[in-house]
């Protein structure tokens, strides 16, 4: 049988679920579909609508060239969307902005025209307020002269940017000139015809081009019939790690940075959004107060606190609720040893739902507000994200998927059983098979993972082997991946081991301080272990493997390139390689500077064993990636080079080499070649079909 997994041409056409959104009435969610534009270089998205009760078909809501992101729904049931797509007045090339499409029907039309796009945008349950982020310029007093400013900037195409604190640039964008900021706007004055005025060049030609100085012509007015944003927040606290909105609209409770030295700690606050008045809600010096979630009557508040890390060991993500103003604060499920994913309050605000990864799966669970033990909703092999109580019921709405299976519409009952939703996005045909596989560790801990079998293994055709270690390190093998897709593999005949060694989150506190301040440690003896075990599976080829992985899981393979030459092949993918750098040239220092001694550090840095390297290596990395800078790509690749090419110059390492890519390669066609090289390197060290 013929499947998308055999075409890179195919897999790349399949359409893909983003998200998910459950209208208020619990009637119907909203997803949002990505699918491949024309000239097969990008991904456009669009909003469809599916019943939320297992029957009907889906049915497109949006269609345009720059797509459509963020669906919320408002307190009424008008879809809010974010969205590059010009208004009547707007030019194209301008920022993302905010989009109302009515519950009664009709056309889409513009909510905001702020120079700075719109991110992100909150909703209330009883309220037409609303709260986007954005962003504004430091100097910008409103955001007329925001609008101003940038076209100045545009115009004489000046890019610098100066600072005065730290960090400079997050994963993979430049912070700055313009900073974060937060805005209330009520949608009761969104008029049905805005007015017609200037675009940001025409209104620049006015000021830089009649002569006058910065600041000296008016401002273009904001457009008449939009509402008007109000700024509750702005900086670098306007970096939200997770807000909410009262179900009536009337406070915003927002987990903000703190400065904190060169680092900064996450305090929860609230704000009035009438008056952008800001008080405390809890707030600890070397604490992190994340996630808020409201409760559906407004009274309570529901958050993850989590103290921050040392070298002497990681700290629990602690689930907590309290009042609205911080009073009576309880920590829930002190026994529950999982970190939350994500949390909402049921429909009757008795308990939370949370998801957590837990044991290579991401269930669904629910902690009682009352102080009960924490009950498992969901027992299948999935992990589920995008969780919504349904109104009304103690059903939640969810997205679903595995190894096996993209992310998928679902609606899940409070006794686990799982109904699949009309599905824009049909899962794909494949003939590989998923299996979990375990053994024991060498001081006793259960080490598992999944292995994914192509068509066809057995004793008389053992399929070679791929090690696959997962990023983080803080992560799990538990949900699908676009990226890193072993279908990919099995359909060109190998198997794919998806383990989860110390470190690994869904196991434990204990699980993953077996591998902290000592990442070459228990890390690698678990991944040996449980490559000892599947090899010696009669569907595995012992004598063919090979070892990959990106961001830690390439640090992973960099270390075991240094420890063992078992491995056939190697393929590194924006490695941590050498700590002395990586440690201060990280988009965030403070955070890898805290979590590893300074012997831990030096350690277990996999530069130190270049010279042990036996085995090929194919190195990958993208120069826009801050997380893991290019410096750790170029230093691995002149340190091969430099102990291992013969004496023409040649070497049996390879270099795949991004100018445009992140920390993940991103383009259809970038990451085409990312597979086909990484393909061809496999083919020529260990085919595929002896």
């Amino acid at each position: 049988m013929t499947t998308p997994f055999d075409s890179l041409d195919d897999y790349y056409a399949l359409p893909r679920i983003d998200a998910a959104a459950t209208s208020p009435d619990g009637s119907h969610v909203v997803l949002t579909v990505a699918t491949l534009t024309k000239d097969r270089t990008g991904y456009e998205r669009s909003l469809w609508s599916v019943p939320a009760d297992g029957t009907g078909a889906p049915r497109r809501l949006t269609r345009s060239t720059t797509g459509e992101s963020g669906a919320v729904f408002t307190s009424s049931g008008d879809l809010l969307f974010v969205s590059a797509r010009p208004d009547n007045d707007a030019a194209d090339g301008a920022p993302a902005q905010l989009w109302l499409l009515p519950a009664a029907g009709g056309e889409a039309r513009p909510v905001t025209r702020l120079a700075g796009g719109v991110s992100a945008v909150v909703t209330a349950a009883d309220s037409d307020r609303i709260v986007i982020a954005s962003s504004l310029l430091p100097e910008a007093a409103t955001i007329e002269a925001d609008a101003k400013l940038r076209a100045e900037r545009k115009k004489l195409k000046v890019s610098a940017i100066i600072h005065d604190t730290y960090p400079v640039r997050y994963w993979d964008h430049d912070l700055g000139p313009h900073e974060p900021a937060l805005f209330a706007l009520d949608l009761n004055e969104l008029a049905d015809a805005p007015a017609v005025i200037a675009t940001a060049d025409q209104a620049v030609d006015e000021v830089v081009g009649g002569g006058a100085e910065t600041g000296e012509a008016a401002d273009e007015p904001y457009p008449a019939g939009l509402p008007r944003p109000r700024v509750l927040l702005r900086g670098r606290a306007a970096a939200t790690a997770g807000m909410a909105l009262t179900p009536d609209g009337a406070t915003l409770v927002a987990s903000v940075p703190e400065p904190q030295g060169r680092d900064a700690r996450y305090r929860l606050v609230a704000i009035d959004t009438a008056t952008g008045e800001l008080r405390v809600i809890r707030d600890e010096v070397d604490v992190d107060v994340e996630m808020p979630a409201i409760s559906r009557d407004g009274a309570r508040v529901a958050y993850v606190r989590t103290a921050k890390s040392t070298p002497e060991g990681p700290a629990d993500q602690e689930l907590w609720a309290s009042a609205l103003d911080g009073a009576d604060p309880q920590r829930l499920a002190s026994d529950w040893d999982r970190w939350p994913g994500s949390i909402r309050f049921s429909d009757d605000d008795a308990a939370l739902v949370v998801t957590a990864d837990h044991d290579g799966r991401g269930p669904v669970f629910i902690v009682p507000i009352d102080g009960g033990g924490v009950a498992q909703t969901t027992h299948d092999d999935f992990a589920y994200t995008h969780v919504e109580p349904v109104s009304g019921t103690t059903d939640v709405i969810a997205l679903r998927s595995n190894w096996m299976t993209p992310p998928h519409p679902v609606r899940v009952a409070a006794d686990g059983s799982v109904t699949p939703l009309a599905n824009p996005a049909p899962s794909p045909a494949t003939t590989a098979s998923m299996v979990e596989v375990e053994t024991t560790a060498d001081d006793g801990v259960r080490v598992r993972g999944w292995l994914v079998l192509p068509e066809g293994a057995d004793a008389a055709s053992p399929a070679p082997l791929l090690l696959w270690i997962h990023g983080g390190p803080l992560n799990s093998w538990n949900a699908w991946s676009w990226r890193w897709s072993p279908l990919l593999a099995a359909a060109r005949g190998y198997a794919v081991l998806l383990p989860d060694p110390a470190l690994s989150t869904g196991y434990g506190l204990d699980f993953i301080a077996r591998g902290w301040d000592a990442w070459g440690a228990a890390p690698f003896t678990d991944l040996m272990s449980i490559t000892d075990a599947v090899v010696a599976r009669d569907d595995i080829d012992e004598t063919r493997t090979a070892a990959m992985g990106g961001s830690f899981g390439g640090y992973m393979a960099n270390w075991v390139a240094g420890h063992t030459d078992r491995f056939d092949a190697i393929v590194t993918h924006a490695s941590l390689w050498a700590f002395d750098q990586f440690a201060g040239t990280t988009d965030f220092a403070p955070y890898w500077q805290s979590i590893f001694s300074p012997e831990g550090a030096v350690a277990n840095s996999p530069h130190r064993f270049v010279a042990d390297i036996r085995t090929p290596m194919l190195v990958i990395h993208g120069d826009r990636d801050y997380r893991v800078p290019i410096g750790e790509g170029l230093r691995l690749w002149a340190d091969l080079n430099e102990h291992h090419a013969a004496e023409d110059g040649t070497s049996p390492h390879r270099f795949l080499y991004y100018p445009d890519e992140n920390h993940w390669i991103l383009s259809p066609q970038n990451a085409r070649v990312w597979y086909e090289t990484v393909f061809a390197f496999l083919e020529e060290n260990l085919p595929a079909r002896a």
